[in-house]
């Protein structure tokens, strides 16, 4: 599946604020590609990556969430960082697997186990197979730049 890209018509930090009620230390846009790398201001390693983490978990919740219809929407969204890249001028390149289950088909999963998990014949094994095989992986670039 093909996600649209976060348009950087506003200020992402505005955005965010507003998204996401948090006010992190960015300007830019939202690393797509280098020229619209997301801008971080000076920040210690643990930050950084933490900070960057955060801004890609944004982005994914947005994409893959906020921005979509009720029934398309996808919840559960993990972020796994596969690597990383440090390119001239600070800038970095940070690729992420993405998995995330359909809102409705996660909440139907936590609803059949929750129900049925004390129940000695329910297959615990085909339960995890079936929500493996409904999970959506992507992988994702996000370019950041340390100002």
């Amino acid at each position: 599946m093909v996600f649209k890209k976060i348009e950087c018509r506003d200020k992402i930090a505005e955005v965010i604020q507003i998204a996401f009620s948090s006010d992190l230390p960015i300007e830019g846009c939202w690393g797509y590609t280098k020229e619209e790398s997301t801008n971080i201001s000076k920040i210690n390693l643990n930050e950084k990556i933490q900070t960057q983490f955060t801004l890609a978990t944004m982005r994914a919740y947005l994409e893959m969430n906020m921005t979509l219809e009720k029934d398309e929407r996808y919840g559960a969204i993990n972020l796994n960082e596969l690597s990383r890249y440090s390119v001239e001028d600070g800038y970095e390149k940070v690729i992420y697997e993405i998995s995330a289950i359909k809102e409705s088909e996660y909440k139907a999963f936590i609803d059949e186990y929750k129900a049925n998990s004390e129940d000695k014949d329910f297959d615990m094994g085909k339960h995890f197979q079936r929500r493996k095989e409904a999970t959506l992986k992507r992988e994702v670039t996000h370019w950041f730049k340390i100002v």
